[in-house]
């Protein structure tokens, strides 16, 4: 009975923090309500049962993430830029659209639980009963998500690591010049603008010294 008052304490709590990161705009503010997105989201998997996915929320939603997020910011301004006056019809119209979509998508699911949704009549008991004798490993998760189901698994740390080069692509790493290609521009290693002596330089007198052929 206390699951369905977590659930929507938890549900609501993740309305309130989209909202406001809606309408923050202090970017290092939005990073921090990002993570606490995604480790509420761990939350609610986590009360469903789905230890695995809420594991990988945390790690990647709250932690990586977040560590991306943050390092991006340290190239670009903290506070986003005002926006034009206006509603944005185009953008509203496709989240609507989305919206309806999936929730018509999930209305033909089967109810939480049901011992006779379709996953439950197929492959779900071969891997409760011979996962052990078949993969040697004995979590079931971890057989399934090692082995029966290894290629997702790899297409999904593939993903990851895609992502990770993105976001590293992003932050405009730049690739230093040699030093030599450096000094033919006219300016040194700081930055600052390099004054080669001339001949004529060498005519002007300096304060202090005297004048050749003087009396000393």
């Amino acid at each position: 009975m206390i699951e369905p008052v977590i659930d929507i304490l938890l549900l609501a709590f993740m309305i309130v923090i989209a909202l406001a990161v809606v309408r923050m705009r202090d970017l290092f503010g939005v990073a921090m309500l990002f993570s606490l997105f995604s480790l509420l989201s761990a939350g609610v998997f986590t009360v469903m049962d789905a230890a695995d996915v809420a594991f990988t929320e945390a790690a990647v939603g709250a932690g990586i993430s977040t560590i991306l997020m943050l390092a991006t910011l340290t190239r670009t301004a903290r506070r986003e830029r005002p926006r034009a006056k206006g509603v944005p019809i185009l953008p509203l119209t496709v989240v609507f659209i989305t919206g309806a979509l999936l929730v018509f998508g999930t209305s033909d699911l089967p109810r939480l639980g049901d011992p006779d949704a379709p996953i439950h009549q197929h492959v779900a008991d071969r891997y409760l009963q011979r996962s052990g004798e078949e993969i040697g490993i004995p979590n079931v998760v971890t057989s399934v998500l090692a082995s029966y189901r290894g290629y997702d698994t790899l297409g999904e740390t593939a993903v990851i690591f895609t992502a990770g080069i993105a976001v590293i692509a992003l932050l405009g790493l730049r690739r230093r010049r040699p030093r030599q290609e450096r000094k033919t521009d006219g300016r040194d290693a700081l930055g600052e603008t390099t004054v080669m002596p001339t001949a004529g330089m060498a005519d002007e007198r300096v304060p202090g010294r005297p004048e050749k052929g003087g009396d000393g």
